[in-house]
């Protein structure tokens, strides 16, 4: 059964063999680019911190323990620590300064807090470190 031409159009051709071969090995470039750009935009992190202690030392203070390891030591790094109070609630937030040095350094600071505080923490290092915060 034919269907009307005026209607639905004429029939449209097949894709030539070249091209129903060519298009998927495209796609799967494509799709290789943008995995590759993935992982390195969002793969690991040149700055990585980990709380290794921290102490309660009153109500208003909480001090804070942490290591931190990069991959290019010669540069300055920032990190913000944090402490949470009994409801979760965050109740003091802190930049440290982590000059150039070593590739992993230990470094501590004491976080004063609106509430008292339960647990301190690290929240993420960067190596944007804000004007205000540099030595230079």
């Amino acid at each position: 059964m034919a269907l009307p031409e005026g209607r639905y159009g004429a029939r449209r051709r097949p894709l030539p063999k070249w091209a129903r071969w060519s298009l998927p090995v495209i796609a799967v470039l494509v799709g290789g680019v943008i995995a590759w750009v993935g992982y390195r935009n969002l793969g690991t992190m040149p700055v990585e911190a980990k709380q290794t202690a921290f102490t309660v030392r009153d109500d208003n203070a909480v001090e804070i323990t942490f290591e931190v390891v990069r991959e290019t030591p010669e540069q300055a790094v920032v990190c913000i620590v944090r402490a949470r109070s009994e409801d979760g609630d965050e109740s003091g937030r802190h930049e440290v300064l982590v000059p150039p040095g070593a590739r992993t350094v230990r470094e501590k600071t004491v976080l004063r807090t609106s509430k008292p505080p339960v647990t301190g923490e690290v929240f993420g290092c960067s190596y944007q470190v804000p004007p205000y915060l540099s030595t230079r």
